[in-house]
């Protein structure tokens, strides 16, 4: 599966390889009804750059303040909880971007954060360095086909698609089918399920709301 993924990726142009890579709809025309034109190649802000680091300046310029950082701010201050990310001191930021490729990734194999790591074996067990990545995830996909599927069903329904006349009822339909039957299309209908529930909140707000 992986090795006809990377296939795919390089059969197609930077832009394409962006979008298929950070898209939940590579395709918007399969969903949206009227959707936009969104083949703009983001790496060719900064073409001075190699691909590897055009691909790290988007992730700063927009994953980063748009995704990763908002979500856990608005979390932690949710539940009082204090967070940093010591990491991403404007300091040490400035001169991450002055160091070479090579000394942040290796060129063959699947490890990053060389510089880091080197550091870190003058004072950790090499075996907590040297262990797959995990992440914090919640397991949305089993909770949509369990306590979270009468809500799912609701904004997912053709008479809440055709309300708002953003999505293509069929489509979303036929991803949600194919998801309950145990296919995991989270990302594609996680996407419709927030646009959803804030346009059927924005919808049920009254004008006292806004005051």
């Amino acid at each position: 599966m992986r090795a006809m993924r990377l296939a795919d990726y390089l059969t197609t142009d930077i832009a394409q390889m962006d979008q298929k890579l950070n898209s939940a709809w590579p395709n918007p025309e399969d969903v949206l009804i009227d959707a936009p034109d969104v083949n703009r190649n983001r790496y060719a802000d900064w073409p001075q750059l190699d691909l590897a680091a055009q691909m790290m300046a988007v992730d700063q310029h927009d994953y980063l303040p748009d995704d990763i950082l908002t979500k856990v701010d608005r979390a932690s201050m949710a539940v009082a909880l204090e967070a940093r990310v010591p990491l991403l001191d404007h300091r040490l930021v400035e001169w991450s971007w002055k160091v070479p490729s090579h000394f942040k990734m290796a060129l063959s194999g699947d490890r990053g954060k060389l510089l880091m790591r080197e550091v870190l074996y003058r004072y950790v067990p090499a075996k907590l360095i040297e262990r797959p990545k995990a992440g914090f995830g919640m397991p949305i996909d089993r909770w949509l086909r369990g306590p979270l599927k009468e809500w799912a069903s609701d904004l997912l329904s053709r008479q809440s698609l055709n309300r708002h006349g953003i999505f293509k009822p069929q489509t979303v339909e036929r991803v949600w089918q194919r998801h309950l039957a145990g296919e995991n299309c989270l990302p594609q209908l996680w996407t419709v399920l927030m646009m959803n529930a804030w346009l059927e909140r924005q919808a049920h707000l009254t004008p006292d709301a806004h005051a």
